[in-house]
């Protein structure tokens, strides 16, 4: 008898949300000085914090998105090699998505490929596309494995580059929909890519669907960044305006 395949990051993302009936992708960043006070100063409480959230959301989400940065900083890493292993176990068959939003090319780029799939286990990361197609393809080498492009970002600094309208593309497309083009296409060679939109730029939601109808999105930016619809990981069926 031939042993079944193993879900890609899509299917698992697909079959999370139809089971939890859920779009919600809930981000584990451990900001220290909003721990509680007995907690703080104390890098292995990130791992405490963070666990209980997940413990409390399993049954309600599609994804969790644990953030690098927050537990690197305080020397934690092993702390998030805990809360990795704890997801497996608490909310088995919901994809972990380690936002660290790399970007380099070569033999850099697969260290970080094997730090985010071989060290944490992750399903998929977030990745800067800025350096192009050969920054990406290391991490598409690991099959079934996503990563999730930063497309449309929320912050007001993305207009720097992102809004640039591309005048030697065909329709002149803003950067940002050109981004959305290639995950779509030509860039998506193991089928696993999705695309990081802001929840403050709703319009431009629908704009990255025309262009990438099949991807799922990632949509952040609720609360301080001022976006007023859920964050969450789209379907790849997906509807474009964040309802």
């Amino acid at each position: 008898m031939s042993t079944p395949l193993p879900l890609t990051f899509i299917d698992m993302l697909a079959a999370a949300s139809a089971r939890n009936h859920s779009l919600l992708c809930v981000g584990l960043d451990p900001e220290p000085s909003k721990l509680p006070l007995h907690w703080r100063g104390d890098a292995s409480k990130l791992f405490d914090f963070c666990a209980a959230i997940v413990d409390a959301t399993a049954d309600q989400v599609c994804a969790f998105k644990p953030q690098i940065a927050y537990f690197a900083a305080q020397g934690a890493e092993t702390q998030l090699e805990r809360l990795m292993a704890h997801i497996r176990q608490a909310a088995p068959g919901v994809p972990v998505i380690l936002d660290s939003k790399r970007g380099d090319i070569g033999s850099t780029a697969e260290q970080y490929a094997k730090e985010a799939f071989e060290r944490y286990g992750a399903d998929a990361v977030t990745l800067s596309p800025f350096m192009g197609q050969d920054s990406i393809e290391p991490y598409l080498r690991y099959a079934g494995k996503g990563a999730f492009l930063l497309c449309r970002t929320s912050n007001p600094g993305g207009d720097d580059l992102q809004a640039r309208t591309l005048a030697d593309v065909d329709g002149q497309p803003q950067v940002f929909e050109h981004i959305a083009r290639l995950a779509q296409g030509p860039w998506n060679s193991n089928g696993q890519l999705g695309l990081v939109v802001g929840a403050t730029r709703p319009q431009e939601i629908v704009r990255v669907r025309a262009q990438a109808p099949h991807l799922p999105l990632l949509i952040p930016g609720v609360g301080a960044q001022g976006g007023g619809c859920l964050g969450y990981c789209a379907s790849r069926a997906g509807r474009a305006n964040g309802d």
